[in-house]
């Protein structure tokens, strides 16, 4: 929610260049992306069945048992219990996760992590989200024993205050933890930046640099926080391989999301499925305890129910959002056409980062529908050339 970027995982276009991280066939581009979202939804798949076999199989009555007999308090309780669950779903992920994030970017090209470094990074990740999840996970369980059925409400407002929390300090906190933020060097290329916020009446906090290829020769660019805390990042990798007049055209992309509003409207849509999903798995949550045996909602053998409702909902909605999503690109690249007047210089961009990032110009229109963020890059360099013409 914090951020918007020109090129979305899961909307890697994919055109050959040579020397940086690329493929040297589109076909191989379309096999990377096809095993890229197979290991994607396999991962997915292996958890929700492994949680839901331990569920229906009473290794989760097991689990509570040994987390209450060892921890006699009920919050300590309940964080050895989630503790004991990530542990396995980590184990039955790892080796999809490993593959997929590790080998194939390898076998591809495209990472500059050895194996050390990855682990590091992963672990790095974990440990900074475990206070997160350790927060809501108290909240969650504090509302299901003091609201009943009403719990869903609470918890709703306290993941909206989170999630705007975050976009608020993520910049400053959180993203400083993974990658080395300098401001941007270029003079010349921050005269162009700063001419198109103030034509826009955008206030920044900065312009900074990322040292991305650390982990990857891809790159990218966006605007990330809320507030006072909103910064224009550059990768580095963005910086090193691209022209200014091309990374002009990459900003203005992002200054239409910005000038659209296209934020706020994620904030409001954010807001919206958040309150609708945690409703809808407070129905669900509540009709399917009898169907497992149990009599207590608040019963920690009964909550990973909770989660695989949950993520339900979330695969169902998500070519909504991906929709959504879509039409904001489409308007943030014909705005960045409109304000730079370099339709040229932008497809010259589209095309480096389709390279780059080893993308599929051409995926299944009904794969681009369930899990494109982004349009195609086949139509979006399309669209930017006719725009211009």
């Amino acid at each position: 929610m914090a951020s918007q970027g020109v090129v979305a995982a899961t909307a890697r276009p994919s055109l050959d260049t040579p020397g940086q991280g690329s493929v040297d066939h589109p076909l191989k581009a379309k096999t990377y992306n096809r095993i890229k979202l197979i290991a994607a939804i396999a991962s997915s798949v292996v958890s929700f069945v492994v949680i839901l076999a331990l569920v229906a199989a009473g290794v989760t009555r097991t689990l509570e048992w040994w987390a209450r007999s060892t921890v006699p308090n009920r919050y300590g309780a309940l964080l050895l219990f989630a503790l004991a669950l990530g542990i396995v779903q980590m184990l039955v992920t790892l080796p999809i996760g490993f593959y997929s994030s590790y080998s194939i970017e390898h076998r591809y090209r495209l990472s500059n992590q050895s194996l050390r470094q990855w682990a590091w990074e992963r672990l790095k990740g974990a440990l900074v989200s475990l206070p997160l999840v350790v927060g809501v996970l108290v909240v969650l369980y504090f509302c299901l024993e003091h609201y009943g059925g009403w719990w869903w409400l609470p918890v709703s407002g306290v993941l909206i205050l989170l999630s705007v929390l975050l976009a608020r300090l993520a910049p400053v906190l959180i993203f400083p933890l993974f990658y080395k933020f300098t401001p941007l060097e270029s003079d010349s290329l921050t005269n162009r930046i700063v001419r198109l916020c103030a034509n826009t009446g955008l206030r920044i906090e900065g312009i900074f640099s990322f040292n991305l290829s650390k982990n990857t020769k891809k790159a990218n660019a966006g605007f990330t926080g809320i507030g006072r805390a909103k910064r224009i990042i550059l990768s580095d990798t963005l910086i090193k391989d691209f022209t200014e007049e091309e990374i002009e055209t990459v900003f203005a992309h992002e200054l239409g999301h910005y000038r659209h509003k296209h934020l706020l409207i994620g904030i409001f849509t954010g807001t919206v499925s958040t309150v609708a999903g945690l409703f809808l798995t407070a129905l669900l949550y509540e009709w399917s305890l009898g169907l497992f045996g149990f009599s207590d909602g608040s019963g920690l053998a009964a909550l990973p129910l909770l989660a695989l409702w949950l993520s339900l909902f979330g695969a169902v909605t998500a070519p909504l959002g991906n929709m959504l999503s879509r039409h904001h690109e489409r308007v943030a690249d014909a705005y960045a056409v409109k304000v730079t007047g370099k339709s040229a210089a932008f497809a010259s961009a589209l095309h480096k980062l389709a390279a780059i990032n080893v993308a599929d110009p051409n995926p299944h229109p009904f794969v681009e529908f369930l899990f494109y963020s982004h349009p195609s890059i086949s139509k979006r360099i399309r669209r930017v050339e006719s725009l211009g013409a």
